[in-house]
């Protein structure tokens, strides 16, 4: 039957990706966690430091968050039965919003079931209106920085837009998007510059403050403007004086900046925050919005609960702790000669092996020994720039912390690698 060759050549596929080492297929299964204050991982039974997760302040296991998620699970059930314009929109989803464009000094937000979603149909909606009657017009030229996440790019190819009306300026390069903007001038009616924050390659941040003094300037030569999308997943609740990532530590502000729930504030769904404008067509438009169901009450509570931690003394204890604990690792890092594939001052420190067995191999004699770390290989990054992400928590302990570098130190020494 002709499906059977479909099916073959799938498998083809599959072969190819396992021979290149970039599955992603075989996954360590947690069964629960270690209940004490720097909580391990449960694999096969024995416990596993972690230090590949993007919980940064270890929110997921405050006791605030568990309390509020059981609490509105009790009161409303363990999922929103319908989308948000049937009868899935309950007053927590509401109290989140709320509370996050309060956190973020904006009019209003969405939350949606995850980030990557929210991605998709922000950009799309932002690109090109959402029916045939819109009067959003398609005439826009969309600017992307070459190291953005995979969400980001998908958001933009939906939107299936010919090569001209699509740019890409170069990493953390503002010149390069001053030159692309430039040279577009009078060709489209509004531009939107899109970004990561901060990237979760190798813990870089874009600075806001340079793009936002070129976009300013090439705004009035659009007749509809240039807006400035930031995605900050891994910025907010990760730095930032008060957690507020990549716009606090550079002194800016998007237009438009989507968030996420699932990773410093440890609960899950994704989010958006801008004018009320913005946001009023967003939820007219944002297809992943409209025909998708909600987080669940009990995870919007307990996002609820993480944003209100977040933007209190509790929130800048934790703050801090993830500040001295990255401290601490990347100082004793370099002393033990390891090399930083680039310079961050955010949790995610990638170290350089430039060996895709070594780098694989480092990783697997650390898991034997209690401890999970990500290694990023060729072809993933460029040859001779393999790496390990090691990503610092505030849950870890200065036990965990002395633990991970004995134990890198003795693998490292074995594989040559310092």
């Amino acid at each position: 039957m002709p499906r059977q060759d479909f099916f073959k050549i799938l498998q083809k596929e599959v072969a190819r990706i396992d021979a290149a080492s970039v599955t992603k297929r075989k996954e360590h299964l947690i069964a629960g966690f270690t209940q004490e204050a720097s909580p391990k991982a449960i694999i096969d039974g024995k416990p596993y430091r972690i230090f590949n997760s993007n919980d940064y302040l270890g929110l997921r296991h405050h006791r605030k968050l568990k309390k509020a998620e059981h609490q509105m699970t009790e009161l409303c059930g363990t999922g929103p039965g319908a989308v948000r314009f049937i009868s899935g929109s309950f007053q927590v989803h509401r109290d989140l919003e709320k509370a996050l464009a309060n956190f973020h000094g904006r009019d209003d937000a969405m939350v949606f079931s995850s980030a990557f979603a929210t991605n998709l149909a922000v950009l799309f909606s932002l690109i090109k209106g959402q029916s045939k009657d819109s009067v959003l017009q398609s005439e826009a030229l969309v600017i992307s920085d070459e190291l953005n996440h995979r969400s980001i790019i998908d958001g933009i190819r939906v939107a299936n837009l010919p090569s001209n009306q699509k740019a890409i300026f170069k990493h953390l390069d503002s010149q390069s998007l001053e030159e692309i903007l430039q040279k577009n001038v009078k060709k489209f009616k509004r531009v939107l510059v899109v970004t990561d924050g901060a990237f979760s390659m190798l813990g870089e941040y874009q600075d806001l403050k340079k793009l936002r003094r070129v976009i300013n300037h090439y705004d009035k030569l659009y007749p509809e403007g240039v807006l400035l999308v930031v995605d900050d997943c891994h910025g907010v609740a990760a730095f930032g004086k008060t957690g507020r990532g990549t716009e606090e530590v550079s002194g800016a502000k998007a237009d438009v900046l989507i968030g996420t729930l699932g990773k410093g504030l440890g609960a899950d769904g994704g989010y958006v925050v801008a004018k009320q404008v913005v946001i009023d067509y967003l939820r007219e438009s944002a297809a992943t919005y409209i025909y998708s169901n909600p987080i669940s009450p009990g995870t919007a509570a307990a996002a609820l609960a993480a944003v209100q931690l977040l933007d209190s003394s509790t929130g800048a204890k934790l703050l801090e702790k993830l500040a001295d604990n990255l401290a601490f690792i990347k100082k004793e890092l370099s002393a033990l000669g390891f090399q930083f594939a680039a310079e961050s001052i955010h949790p995610i420190q990638a170290i350089l092996i430039g060996d895709t067995a070594k780098t694989k191999a480092l990783t697997e004699k650390m898991f034997e020994r209690g401890f999970i770390v990500t290694n990023i290989n060729y072809p993933v990054v460029p040859k001779g720039k393999d790496e390990i992400r090691v990503q610092i928590s505030a849950s870890h302990n200065k036990t965990d912390l002395k633990a991970f570098l004995q134990n890198i130190k003795e693998v490292g020494e074995e594989l040559a690698i310092i």
